[in-house]
């Protein structure tokens, strides 16, 4: 008996620390392909120099940022400031544990693994608000609370979109949603709902067109003004994780998990498909951040209210009454 609980404590210790390091491998990932991608659709080269085509830009881009200092405004409220980056930190490593990437590739299976992950990622406000108060400047407070409003008001129809699926599948546990999909997948079906969720991810990850946090000609950086060396890494790893996260949770959701055409790679076919996935749609984030303008807040926060949210009540309604036939 006490073998195999050392036996499963050493498993669970294992399985963190490569989510760990493939939060890092993932901004490395993200960070290469967007500055890439970005330069092809301004048609220049981009990223040359470190290694073939830049591979190796982003590490020594990483290596720098480690070895600067971190700087303390003189009137910031010096807790709440270095507490922040590593509360942001924690909120989009978590989820990673119950996102199944194939079959058994899982750290973890919960009941309500849904709701767990919706949870965790809820606490990334608490991190954010931290960094605007705690900065003491007015540029990074008006950030934190544009971002805290934008964040909380597009949870709801995000929230709202993925009702609609767990009333079909009748479980909130991530294995046995994608095994609803075997025969078709839930984009096809809840089309609705899947255009309410990405649209409501590019607001919950505060992406373009929907970075007013970050606006540089209002906001300078938003809540990352004052932040230098690892504490402003924290929050890109941060970002480019709940990239990966939301994107994850659509493929698990809406694009059949795991599910794909058979593959040539017996057992790694399932997790292939995954991240060919999660990465396609992390690539249309990077593409609509230099497809669309950004918008005004006041008409950021209208669409939320207005159209959003009355759209996903009717499409939550209408799942019900056709679940319930």
């Amino acid at each position: 008996m006490e073998t195999a609980v050392l036996y499963e404590l050493l498993r669970m210790l294992i399985s963190v620390v490569l989510v760990v390091a493939f939060v890092f491998i993932n901004a490395l990932i993200m960070g290469y392909l967007e500055r890439k991608i970005s330069a092809h659709i301004q048609r220049r080269p981009g990223l040359m120099e470190v290694g073939p085509h830049g591979i190796l830009q982003l590490v020594i881009d990483g290596l720098k940022l480690i070895g600067k200092q971190l700087i303390v405004p003189k009137d910031a409220d010096r807790t709440l400031f270095r507490a922040a980056p590593l509360l942001s930190f924690a909120p989009v490593v978590l989820p990673l544990i119950v996102i199944p990437f194939s079959p058994k590739l899982q750290v973890r299976d919960f009941d309500v693994g849904l709701i767990f992950i919706l949870a965790i990622s809820s606490l990334n406000v608490l991190a954010i608000l931290m960094a605007g108060w705690g900065s003491n400047n007015k540029y990074s407070l008006f950030g934190a609370m544009r971002s805290v409003a934008q964040n909380i008001s597009y949870e709801i129809p995000m929230l709202l979109s993925l009702l609609a699926v767990i009333l079909m599948t009748n479980t909130f546990s991530m294995q046995g949603i994608v095994q609803a999909q075997g025969k078709i997948w839930f984009f096809l079906v809840q089309p609705v709902a899947f255009l309410i969720y990405i649209v409501a991810s590019f607001a919950e990850t505060n992406r373009a067109p929907f970075d007013l946090p970050e606006a540089e000609s209002e906001l300078t950086a938003g809540y990352h003004t004052e932040y230098s060396g690892m504490g402003f890494s924290l929050f890109m790893l941060a970002e480019y994780a709940n990239m990966f996260v939301v994107c994850s949770i659509a493929t698990v959701l809406f694009l059949g998990g795991w599910h794909g055409i058979p593959l040539p790679f017996g057992a790694y076919s399932g997790a292939i498909w995954f991240f060919i996935k999660a990465y396609g749609l992390m690539v249309f984030m990077i593409w609509v951040r230099w497809t669309y303008p950004r918008t005004r807040f006041d008409q950021l926060m209208n669409f939320c209210w207005k159209y959003m949210i009355p759209f996903a009540l009717v499409n939550l309604l209408v799942t019900a009454v056709l679940v319930k036939l």
